[in-house]
């Protein structure tokens, strides 16, 4: 059979390995496995949520409300925006999806960093675009202006945090990097760490209302993944003008969110101090991670998310450090498939942490008794 050619060029997302792949594969019990790999909030979800969802289940046969009315009018509370500049998506890459369906088409030049969030080449190489990369793995804004000044570009991307290595560009950086390109040239600012990096430095924080307002041809994608804990129930949004936002919802599907996914929404928006424990609870933890490559010599990214990038020397290969560490029962990602001798750790709970530094211990002690 014969499918679309551009398919060849199109590589299936590495999603991090699930702990049920660790109790088959190594046979360790699942209350001993602790994942660090996926970014999700290790301190769970909001009670007000866990609560409202048991209330709720029995009307699962209905279909959710497709307006997403209410939860479009607590974004906008939130944000100052109004309603017909959210899209609701089942998580903020499905909006990714979205945008690059509504503005690329075969041989559309697409500009992205080296090393960034694997969804923006996934979802480019589906449609045929030509994507232009720049040379350093951070985000570099002049390397991407000489790609834009040199190629032109249907759409920019840009991950404030980046994902996977965690590093976050100034909001005056990047405001004068809008400055210059064209109204035409869609500029997606991917804010799925904003909670993180806003906390942690203010002249990091996108505020949506402030993006759009100063630049039409920007979209803002957040997500309820991280902070707010709700990763198992896949739901995102984006923030645009309303030209924008209406030309993205003609790819919509009906009933795109579950019931239950638009109530813990909701719900969660309502338990901000949930939220704001959980990330002061996690640069707290953050600074164990910092001393700890400190002490043992490693270099790591500074971080503005709920994860960090360890980098390693010649003599340690992450290929290796991410199999003993699964052996032992911790789940963290190998960034050896961007092309770098590192691991990203998701920053977990005190204990899963504690844990996690005794294995890496054990790890590099075996190694150095063999150099």
């Amino acid at each position: 059979m014969i499918f679309n050619d551009v398919l060849e060029n199109v590589k299936l997302y590495e999603a991090g390995k699930p702990i049920e792949l660790l109790v088959r594969q190594y046979g360790i019990k699942e209350n001993d496995i602790i994942k660090l790999a996926s970014n999700e909030n290790p301190y769970g979800t909001s009670l007000v949520v866990q609560n409202k969802i048991k209330s709720i289940v029995q009307n699962m046969f209905r279909y959710p409300d497709d307006s997403m009315y209410e939860l479009k009018k607590s974004l906008s509370l939130k944000f100052n925006v109004n309603d017909d500049n959210i899209i609701i998506g089942c998580g903020s890459d499905q909006v990714l999806d979205f945008c690059v369906k509504a503005k690329c088409a075969y041989s559309s030049n697409v500009i992205m960093s080296n090393t960034t969030f694997a969804m923006y080449e996934i979802y480019s190489n589906q449609v045929g675009a030509n994507i232009l990369k720049t040379k350093d793995d951070l985000h570099n804004l002049e390397q991407f202006k000489m790609l834009y000044k040199k190629y032109g570009a249907d759409i920019i991307f840009l991950c404030l945090p980046n994902n996977p290595l965690g590093e976050c560009l100034n909001r005056s950086d990047v405001y004068d990097f809008l400055d210059e390109i064209d109204d035409n040239t869609l500029v997606i600012v991917d804010g799925a760490y904003q909670e993180y990096a806003s906390f942690k430095d203010n002249s990091k924080k996108i505020d949506p209302y402030d993006l759009i307002s100063k630049y039409n041809n920007t979209i803002y994608l957040g997500t309820f993944s991280k902070a707010y804990g709700l990763g198992g129930m896949r739901i995102g949004y984006g923030i645009a003008c309303e030209n924008i936002i209406n030309s993205l919802l003609k790819l919509r599907p009906p009933f795109n969110i579950t019931n239950l996914s638009l109530q813990a929404a909701i719900e969660v928006l309502k338990d901000q101090s949930f939220v704001d424990d959980c990330i002061s609870k996690n640069f707290v933890q953050m600074k164990r991670y910092e001393d700890y490559v400190i002490d043992k010599g490693f270099c790591f990214i500074d971080s503005y998310t709920n994860f960090i990038t360890i980098k390693f020397d010649d003599t340690i290969k992450s290929c290796y450090i991410f199999k003993k560490l699964l052996e032992n029962g911790i789940i963290v990602r190998n960034l050896k498939s961007y092309g770098i001798n590192a691991i990203r750790v998701t920053i977990g709970r005190d204990f899963e942490n504690t844990k996690f530094f005794n294995v890496l211990d054990n790890i590099l002690l075996k190694i150095s008794s063999k150099l």
